[in-house]
């Protein structure tokens, strides 16, 4: 329902969204002045000032959760990211007890799979592109070339052991960083959100509609948090995606491009 807004820059995504609060609030304003005209006029004044409070609470909860989700889906992104890279160097460390030809090999496969990831993998994580069901060639290569390994003393046993171990260790961190690049606010909690939000600046509205001034700095207060709240987790709904995004950088240092 969002996607397009979370891949503006901070500045435009807050404008869009301030724009949206903006008139979300003016018509809630609008709305309330012409409902308390007339005979309505003291019923809506009437509106006991105890709502504000309960709703808040919710909105705030409501809120927590939602936060609660997308920071920890961006530790989860930033946890698989740091595994994989550490196991891709490990497998690099590893590779020196391999003969000369296989070690060639072993890294030449972990760069490829490297770039593959940041080339292609990344742009399909952000685009939430990216499926299970494709599997990452190098890696698999990797595996085949660590198990046909023909050990010939103690060490490289021991060798092969750890680097089959730190190739599925990546495997494993590979899949993680897909499942967690699915992942994001959904489309309800988006909507419960503004409809608390819409429904608390409307009990604002009628509960100071006995004095427009109030009733306007009020709401314009309220909606400001809101427009707040809205831009953190737009910018952090979705961890490859947008100017926060977790980024390739630890995969990159593993085997530089060219090294």
């Amino acid at each position: 329902m969002v996607g397009w807004l979370e891949v503006l820059p901070l500045v435009w995504m807050g404008l869009v969204v301030a724009a949206g609060v903006a008139l979300l609030t003016g018509a809630i304003y609008l709305t309330a002045l012409r409902l308390g005209r007339g005979t309505r006029a003291a019923a809506l004044a009437s509106v006991s000032p105890g709502m504000l409070p309960p709703l808040g609470i919710l909105f705030a909860l409501i809120v927590g959760f939602m936060a609660a989700g997308v920071w920890d889906a961006a530790d989860r992104a930033k946890d698989a990211v740091g595994a994989e890279a550490s196991a891709l160097r490990s497998v690099v460390l590893l590779s020196d007890h391999l003969p000369v030809a296989d070690r060639a090999r072993m890294r030449e496969l972990i760069r490829d799979h490297i770039e593959h990831a940041v080339d292609d993998e990344w742009p399909a994580m952000a685009d939430r592109r990216a499926s299970l069901s494709t599997i990452s060639s190098p890696l698999a290569d990797a595996l085949d070339l660590a198990l046909r390994f023909a050990p010939r003393s103690e060490g490289e046993s021991v060798a092969q052991r750890e680097t089959v171990e730190s190739v599925q260790e990546a495997l494993d961190a590979r899949r993680q960083r897909i499942i967690v690049s699915l992942s994001g606010i959904a489309d309800v909690a988006w909507a419960s959100l503004i409809a608390l939000a819409a429904l608390t600046l409307l009990a604002m509205a009628f509960v100071h509609s006995a004095n427009r001034a109030t009733a306007a700095v009020a709401m314009t207060i309220f909606a400001t948090a809101v427009t707040v709240v809205v831009v953190m987790l737009l910018a952090q709904d979705r961890p490859f995606t947008g100017r926060l995004a977790v980024e390739p950088d630890v995969l990159e240092q593993v085997v530089p491009r060219g090294a």
